[in-house]
């Protein structure tokens, strides 16, 4: 039987859980499984190396420490803005998302950590950053 390896295209269907055991996503529920090629860098680094040397049918559970997942939470990547910097038709909301565009066409993503009449405190890190992830993982095809 074959089993997946580097530059693959394979199709996958995961539940990723916080070390506490909180579900954070899955992908049975959206009903079709994530695809990806391996090796192109198109899903986090230690989900990735888990499907290499699966076969399919296979299940794995593996834990991915937080430098193979999305990075150590930056510091620096938390600022302070303006308020009048945020439209007003953008009612704001602690844990919310915003989204911008940097002047190179690059889609940012901000988390609304705090807020006043004066000052919006924005968050770029990736929610899951500073987190070791588990994964169960079940191969269910290679393309």
């Amino acid at each position: 039987m074959s089993q997946a390896e580097m530059g693959q295209t394979v199709r996958v269907h995961y539940t990723g859980k916080l070390t506490d055991g909180e579900q954070f996503d899955a992908s049975r529920p959206r009903g079709e499984p994530l695809e990806f090629t391996i090796g192109l860098r198109q899903v986090i680094e230690g989900f990735e190396n888990a499907v290499v040397g699966m076969s399919v049918g296979d299940t794995r559970s593996v834990e991915i420490p937080v430098e193979q997942a999305y990075g150590k939470r930056r510091d620096e990547m938390v600022a302070d803005f303006p308020r009048a910097e945020i439209p007003d038709t953008i009612e704001l909301e602690e844990g919310m998302t915003l989204t911008s565009t940097s002047p190179d066409g690059k889609t940012m993503h901000f988390r609304v950590e705090s807020f006043n009449e004066e000052v919006v405190t924005l968050d770029a890190n990736h929610p899951l950053s500073g987190e070791d992830l588990i994964f169960e993982i079940e191969l269910l095809e290679i393309l």
